[in-house]
């Protein structure tokens, strides 16, 4: 993209996690970012000679959308799971019979390169129809040195030739392997001793998140992927009580974690905690709907006391099989009662900052040029209707 001038456009910056809607307003991009925004009929829009020129026609002009938490590379199924789960059975007795993540892994580890990158670009490209253009991939369904770093090398390739900006965050301390059952702090040391090490020298992983849970690791062994991360110069995440409390979310805050995630279950001291961290809350609306989840998220709290409310797919076979984020910003209004304007922060702005970018997630000057236009007039519009949706015209900086 060299010089772009877009016209008669309803444009919602989404700065400050607001609309922030300019009316009849224009954008002109040089070199992939912004250079000057404001009306139409402004006598200070620059005049451009030559370059792309985009007609709005007073159309709804957004940033591109932004998914902050997926598990894109995997490969297999687990309906039969589903099923189970209807049948009476939980996630818990699942994973604890061998199924849950150690099935996945099964898939994913006796998979080849390509028919993973096959399969992984199918949901990463049903992301980007819909006005993604950055998208975060965990790798996790590997559980091993060697089948953790493959999949986050499988993530880091798909960026080649898409409209689409991959973040990549290791998820080694997803779940216990069967070859290490009873031996959980030694996987622990694995993690620690092998994987990171190995993935910030390769320059593979942007993050390190772990699974905070009685099915996953305890407040203690997350500790110490935190600290190998830290000692890697790797920023952290958390998925946090989810399906309990472990004060997750106060120890993702502990350490200045970007994000804390699903967080169910969070009590009113971890929210402080993360208030105070500035660490973003990740609503994951599509898990909670799959696993017909009761206990819904403090989101009231979390708005009482400033912390910034990101939406993401959690895009994964086992607990929210979708690769829809229009889809998770209705669900996130009609489930957890946010506003349809906090739904669409949280799929920009927020889910921005919740992987440490500043660049993109809002339309202003200095910004990406990487914006959407949708058959819609009101913002709104983007949350109401049940079902994925797709913009018309999508500009991304790297085109």
């Amino acid at each position: 993209m060299d010089r772009l001038l877009l016209l008669h456009g309803r444009i919602a910056t989404m700065r400050g996690g607001r609309y922030g809607l300019i009316e009849d307003g224009a954008i002109f991009a040089e070199g992939g970012r912004i250079r000057w925004m404001g009306p139409t009929g402004s006598t200070a829009l620059p005049e451009v000679a030559a370059g792309e020129r985009i007609d709005a026609k007073g159309a709804l002009v957004t940033p591109l959308l932004v998914d902050c938490h997926t598990h894109l590379v995997y490969a297999g199924n687990r309906a039969r799971e589903y099923e189970m789960r209807l049948e009476g059975s939980t996630y818990q007795q699942i994973s604890k019979a061998g199924g849950g993540i150690a099935s996945t892994m099964r898939a994913t580890r006796a998979a080849s390169d390509e028919a993973l990158s096959a399969q992984t670009a199918k949901r990463l490209d049903a992301l980007v129809a819909e006005g993604v253009g950055v998208v975060e991939i965990k790798s996790g369904y590997g559980l091993d040195v060697e089948n953790e770093l493959r999949c986050l090398r499988v993530a880091r390739g798909l960026q080649d030739g898409r409209p689409v900006r991959i973040r990549t965050t290791l998820l080694g301390a997803h779940a216990l392997p069967p070859e290490f059952k009873g031996r959980a702090d030694e996987y622990v040391d694995l993690v620690c001793e092998q994987m990171i090490p190995q993935a910030a020298m390769a320059g593979l992983a942007d993050a390190v998140d772990a699974f905070c849970e009685g099915i996953g690791f305890t407040p203690g062994q997350v500790r110490r992927v935190f600290e190998a991360a830290r000692a890697h110069g790797l920023p952290v995440k958390l998925h946090a009580d989810q399906l309990s409390d472990l004060a997750g979310a106060a120890l993702a805050a502990e350490y200045g974690a970007l994000s804390a995630d699903h967080l169910e279950y969070t009590g009113e001291a971890g929210i402080e905690a993360m208030a105070k961290a500035g660490t973003v809350a990740v609503m994951l609306p599509g898990a909670f709907h799959f696993l017909r989840e009761t206990r819904l998220p403090p989101v009231e709290l979390l708005r009482k006391r400033g912390v910034p409310m990101a939406i993401a797919t959690d895009s994964n076979p086992g607990t929210s099989p979708t690769t829809s984020l229009t889809l998770m910003i209705h669900l996130a209004c009609s489930l957890f009662g946010m506003t349809p304007e906090e739904a669409l922060a949280g799929a920009t702005c927020h889910g921005a900052a919740a992987l440490g970018l500043d660049d993109c997630g809002v339309l202003g000057v200095g910004k990406r040029a990487d914006f959407a236009i949708w058959d819609a007039e009101e913002p709104a519009e983007l949350a109401y209707g049940i079902g994925p949706k797709r913009p018309t015209l999508v500009r991304h900086a790297a085109q």
